[in-house]
């Protein structure tokens, strides 16, 4: 069980990461997509450090998990508040505009990355 000072740690860590990878990629980032990094880095560091799955499998679930919370997010900021975060329309494979299977297989591999960062941390947390 992971105190609840390591997800705090994993949700502000997610919030921060995920806001400077959309700015530079795209410029800005909204406040919602802040959280929203925040709420699947959580997840990324829960399931790296608690589970015995494979990196693979790890990385799967972490990419079914964020597309899942795009789609809600997508759903909630886009059509109902119509905030106009994003729009996926043109990809290809796309629901509602709010997903699409690029940006899933991108978030697949992104998941690489953060189960790596999800145990550098556990392992600094874990240290003191």
């Amino acid at each position: 069980m992971k105190k609840s000072g390591e997800i705090i740690y994993a949700f502000l860590f997610g919030c921060f990461l995920y806001s400077l990878i959309e700015i530079a990629a795209r410029g800005f980032t909204h406040w919602s997509m802040t959280l929203t990094g925040g709420i699947c880095f959580s997840y990324i560091y829960h399931i790296t450090n608690g589970s015995k799955m494979s990196l693979v499998r790890k990385c799967a679930a972490g990419a079914v998990f964020i597309t899942s919370v795009e789609f809600l997010v997508g759903i909630y900021d886009n059509i109902i508040m119509k905030w106009n975060v994003w729009d996926y329309s043109d990809m290809p494979a796309n629901i509602l505009g709010q997903i699409c299977l690029p940006f899933s297989l991108l978030w697949f591999l992104l998941c690489f990355a953060g189960c790596f960062l999800s145990r550098v941390i556990n392992k600094k947390l874990t240290a003191q």
